[in-house]
């Protein structure tokens, strides 16, 4: 027997014999869930207002004001429609009252089945690695911009030079402190951080969005901007062109990359009301906001910097003053990135500590928790599993982010290479499957064309950013700047 059809046998005695302590528990037997609508729209904003936001200027600034926006607003009108198709999906075969599926590999299996579930673990765990590994370069490039902010302020910034630092000791305390919240048990405990988290991405985006503003309303010549981005013979050539072009989509689809970890944040959720319907308010919540961030964030970023945008506009110095303002939003970045690192990793460890509690059930080393005395704080509960295993997760993520210091690149490979599996295939797959949709029905071929058109440009932008991360290997000098 396994350990789930315990738990829902030991929730059903007690609910049979009238005992009021199964009102501590949900229906699956598991500790009662407190997640609301607030959380979940919390947990989403911080997985989506991220990094990604600091390059929508640069991206925009490749495709052009009617491109660009289009653009944006075509990833969040998909990922919203997605997003509801997979909230469905929770449950199985009914979304309401139906058995509760705790991942995307478990909802995969119940719609699906067959290949397609090691398909979608190998997508959804290879994303999410990758992106704890892209956060852990973007926040240490937000710690050395906050030291170089203000060595500039007090030294110029006629040389860059003078300014330069390692991103590296940078890393390393931000692994130092990934290592200390990694041992939060699991997502259900994840709430206070992800709120945290939330209120830093609100702040530095409209920061960046402030300052941007009063560049554009402040005497002087300004950039210039055209309806199509970027120039071939006067910004670019005809080749970067094209491969910016495809990678700036890249960098967009991740703008809007939190599928991965959906069905996690719904299983917080208490009911009644019903998950799904809480889900779906919480991914238009989530999604509205932070398409409004992106396009005032990217477009008036675009109108203060031109076709000369950079890469990430906080930490690329598109601004210098106010110092201090700009430290704080850098320090807004790095603490924003510190929770949504722990958003994408929890369902690594999870699905790492699952597996393993299945495949060796009596083993005391993974499933003992041992009770610490901590003075001041009460007893703290340790895993010594969890303990080795996740702080070697975050060692061996940090080394890797050492060894590829590419901002932008990065980021369109990781969007290109998820937004198409995760965040379009599988759920319009597991729709059709479970609403029974007749081939070459009207619903069934509007969905494969919009299934199709979105693999073609996730295959065009991952080419752009590949062309990318060649041209800065061809460059790249170990022990320098991250963002150099």
């Amino acid at each position: 027997m396994t350990t789930e059809v315990r738990k829902q046998a030991f929730y059903t005695e007690k609910l049979e014999n009238g005992d009021d302590t199964a009102k501590n528990f949900d229906d699956d037997g598991r500790a009662k869930r407190t997640g609301t609508l607030l959380t979940a729209s919390a947990h989403i904003i911080t997985a989506v207002i991220g990094s990604g936001v600091l390059s929508l200027a640069w991206a925009i600034a490749q495709l052009g004001w009617v491109t660009g926006t289009t653009v944006l607003i075509i990833f969040s009108v998909i990922t919203y429609f997605t997003s509801t198709l997979l909230a469905d999906s929770y449950r199985s075969p009914d979304p309401v009252s139906g058995k509760r599926n705790y991942t995307y590999m478990d909802v995969v299996r119940s719609h699906l089945g067959g290949y397609k579930v090691q398909l979608c673990g190998i997508a959804q765990y290879g994303n999410l690695i990758g992106v704890t590994i892209g956060y852990t370069i973007t926040a240490s490039i937000s710690m050395v911009a906050v030291k170089r902010s203000n060595c500039f302020h007090d030294k110029g910034t006629q040389d860059h030079k003078l300014c330069s630092d390692s991103s590296y000791p940078f890393m390393s305390v931000f692994a130092i402190i990934q290592i200390i919240l990694s041992q939060i048990p699991n997502f259900h405990k994840l709430s206070w951080l992800s709120i945290l988290a939330a209120v830093m991405s609100f702040a530095y985006s409209s920061i960046g969005l402030g300052l941007s503003i009063a560049k554009v309303a402040g005497a002087g010549p300004h950039p210039r901007t055209t309806l199509t981005g970027t120039t071939v013979g006067v910004d670019v050539t005809g080749s970067e062109k094209i491969w910016r072009t495809f990678q700036s989509i890249g960098d967009i689809a991740f703008a809007y990359n939190y599928s991965t970890v959906l069905i996690e944040i719904q299983d917080t959720l208490r009911s009644p009301p019903s998950e799904n319907k809480v889900m779906k308010k919480a991914s238009l919540a989530g999604v509205s906001t932070t398409t409004m961030f992106y396009m005032l964030c990217g477009c008036i970023g675009y109108a203060a910097f031109g076709n000369k945008a950079p890469g990430n506009f906080l930490t690329g110095f598109g601004f210098y003053e106010p110092f201090w303002l700009i430290d704080f939003a850098n320090v807004c970045i790095a603490v924003h990135l510190i929770g949504a690192y722990q958003v994408f990793a929890q369902p690594i460890f999870g699905f790492v500590e699952s597996t393993c509690s299945k495949r060796w059930p009596e083993s005391q080393f993974i499933a003992a928790e041992q009770a610490i005395p901590v003075p001041f704080c009460g007893v703290l509960h340790v895993n010594f599993f969890r303990m080795v295993w996740r702080t070697a997760y975050v060692i061996i993520t940090s080394v890797i982010a050492m060894l590829l210091p590419f901002f932008n690149d990065f980021l369109g490979l990781i969007g290109a290479a998820s937004f198409y599996p995760l965040t379009v295939y599988f759920p319009i797959e597991m729709y059709l499957a479970r609403a029974k949709i007749p081939k070459f029905s009207f619903t069934w071929v509007w969905l494969k064309i919009l299934s199709w058109v979105c693999l073609i440009v996730s295959i065009v932008a991952a080419a752009g950013s590949i062309e990318g991360l060649i041209t800065d290997l061809k460059t790249y000098k170990p022990f320098k700047n991250a963002e150099d």
